[in-house]
């Protein structure tokens, strides 16, 4: 898992999939359209999306074997909490139709964070995710955006 500014992205040197996810999640506005975008292909898209944020008992704690994450919002904010998939019961199996295995919620093994318009998450197949939920037990209405990257396309992973 990788959590910093958006402005550091450039710091990072995955290759040029990276830089074309960037150029992309810049290119984004708190008015663009809730959709699937195709960057490159199935190698790289991105989908936009809105949403009230939830409590951790109406939020999904899933992981993606094909894909790395980079989630980050455009408009408001949500917590995010991030785990080891080791360290997680397996709720229901990977599904490779939906790049998506889901587990059991527990919190002992958590790492909480705050993304914002600021920030971005990136995730690895072995990180675990529950996105979507409130800051300080207070629903917000958000827009946020995940460009999803095939894992091998990406330098150094």
């Amino acid at each position: 898992m990788i959590i910093d500014s958006l402005e550091n992205s450039q710091f990072y040197h995955f290759g040029s999939e990276w830089k074309k996810a960037f150029d992309f999640l810049n290119s984004l506005t708190a008015e663009s359209e809730d959709k699937k975008y195709i960057i490159q292909g199935d190698d790289i898209f991105a989908l936009v999306m809105s949403y009230t944020t939830a409590s951790q008992e109406e939020s999904m704690l899933e992981s993606h074997q094909n894909y790395v994450d980079i989630q980050t919002t455009l408009r408001g904010a949500e917590a995010f909490e991030c785990f080891y998939t080791d360290k997680l019961k397996i709720k229901t199996p990977y599904d490779a139709s939906k790049d998506a295995a889901f587990y059991t919620y527990t919190p002992y093994y958590r790492t909480r964070v705050n993304v914002t318009p600021e920030t971005f998450v990136m995730l690895y197949p072995h990180d675990a995710h529950m996105a979507g939920l409130m800051i300080d037990g207070k629903p917000e209405f958000i827009k946020k955006v995940v460009v999803k990257i095939k894992k091998e396309l990406l330098a150094q992973i």
